[in-house]
């Protein structure tokens, strides 16, 4: 423990890092407090319904993603979730589209285009989602909450605007945090959104299991919380896993002020067990949320029958289906995320091989065998962790919205964006000739 707090110290000696995470940490206070900013025309007392909505179901989740700003109608209301659906979007269109397939071989220039057609992208999304949620509003919310009524123009009109500007405003701030703070901006938005809920969600569930109506008492809140470690380590694991490729690079000379004689040195491909990140599970869960959105076009008992279940995500149905296109997605995620080919060719133009294989196509075949071997175990630890929510609550009953952080997207987003923000502290306390956060914090000795 002492060493990790030495560490903590060794930051703060860093100008540079001290700085990033300042902006970091100033940004992401803005972000709070403009969720808790109600929409101007909107009586921030009467959102009792709208906060019921997102109690539980698909409208925690959503909540979740926009850092509770959703139940506030806030001006960040939409969250950061437009930029994200357009960032999917563009990256399914770039397999199909030669334009930017194009934009994608072009270096730092094309990433510029990209970033700007996403951008783009992220307004039209935003409009179309804009009055939908509007309408959500007229629909949950009672009528004397709309101050200057619904049926306003200047309501309408600067509603959708502010709810397009906050969206805009929350991209730029994940990107300030990228390019200015310590990386991972949008990634670090949902998260601070989503441990924004942790410790009310943590304290109902205390409440109800010291009150006689649960029961359980406090040794039931111990082993809930085990239980919450063990999956988070489980969860670490997953994000954590490799399988290692060797690779030999052939023996050569590097000419300049001196000869030296490079022989075939051994390294390694790094081939993650889950390359596809939390991805499957945000296309499953939007997938999940279809037919409860169609539920209102058909009025049949059958057609309610379907979005009743598909509205609960601890029923037995939802969590098959959703388990099933978890897999399906991750394969096709990871397919699309992972070029064997170009890694084959990169390794070709570098003078290495894998032992064994020949280059060129025979190292492309070889490396999509193993990424297929190892995605089939990877989807299906990948599913379990994130119908694991349905499975807590099955068995130890937990109550109200502390069951959704024992799995899904909200622990491994948690998850994997704790590990990228410590590795890339780590980098710089590594550059500046200082141990990482998980070492000994002591000065380390610096190389001539």
């Amino acid at each position: 423990m002492k060493k990790f707090i030495d560490s903590l110290v060794n930051v703060w000696k860093i100008e540079e890092l001290k700085n990033r995470i300042l902006l970091t940490l100033g940004l992401l206070l803005v972000y709070r407090f403009g969720a808790q900013v109600t929409l101007p025309g909107i009586d921030a007392t009467k959102l009792g319904n709208l906060s019921n909505q997102t109690d539980e179901g698909i409208g925690w989740l959503i909540n979740v993603f926009t850092g509770g700003a959703f139940s506030q109608a806030s001006v960040f209301a939409l969250g950061i979730m437009p930029y994200i659906s357009a960032s999917i979007v563009v990256q399914l269109m770039g397999i199909a589209i030669p334009y930017l397939q194009k934009l994608q071989k072009d270096g730092e220039s094309g990433r510029r285009k990209i970033n700007q057609i996403t951008r783009w992208l992220t307004i039209a999304i935003t409009l179309v989602q804009g009055p939908g949620y509007i309408y959500n509003l007229y629909r949950t919310l009672p009528g004397d909450a709309f101050l200057l009524g619904f049926s306003s123009f200047a309501f309408l009109f600067s509603s959708v605007l502010i709810l397009v500007t906050g969206t805009i405003f929350a991209m730029w701030l994940g990107e300030k945090i990228t390019d200015k703070g310590i990386g991972n901006g949008i990634s670090l938005l949902i998260m601070v959104g989503i441990i924004a809920r942790l410790p009310e969600a943590f304290l109902q569930e205390f409440v109800s299991r010291t009150s006689t109506e649960v029961g359980g008492g406090v040794m039931m809140i111990v082993i809930e919380i085990i239980l919450w470690l063990l999956v988070i380590i489980a969860s670490v694991l997953l994000v954590m896993a490799v399988r290692r490729i060797p690779v030999q690079y052939a023996r050569r000379t590097v000419s300049g002020d001196f000869e030296q004689d490079m022989m075939g040195s051994r390294q390694f491909i790094p081939l993650k067990l889950n390359a596809s990140g939390v991805m499957p599970i945000i296309f499953a869960q939007a997938i999940m949320f279809i037919p409860a959105a169609l539920s209102g076009i058909s009025s049949s008992d059958s057609a309610q029958s379907i979005a009743t279940m598909f509205k609960n995500p601890f029923g037995l149905v939802y969590n098959i289906v959703f388990g099933l296109l978890i897999v399906i997605f991750t394969y096709f995620y990871t397919a699309i995320t992972v070029p064997t080919n170009k890694m084959a060719d990169d390794l070709k133009r570098s003078g290495g091989f894998i032992p064994g294989v020949k280059p060129g196509v025979e190292t492309s075949d070889y490396l999509d065998k193993i990424m297929s071997l190892i995605t089939f175990p990877g989807s299906l630890f990948l599913a379990l962790i994130a119908i694991l929510p349905a499975i807590v609550v099955s068995l130890l009953n937990v109550q109200g919205a502390w069951g959704y952080f024992y799995g899904g997207t909200s622990l491994l987003i948690m998850v994997g964006v704790a590990i990228d923000t410590i590795q890339q502290i780590n980098s710089y306390l590594l550059n500046r000739h200082y141990d990482g956060l998980m070492k000994s914090g002591k000065n380390r000795k610096a190389v001539a």
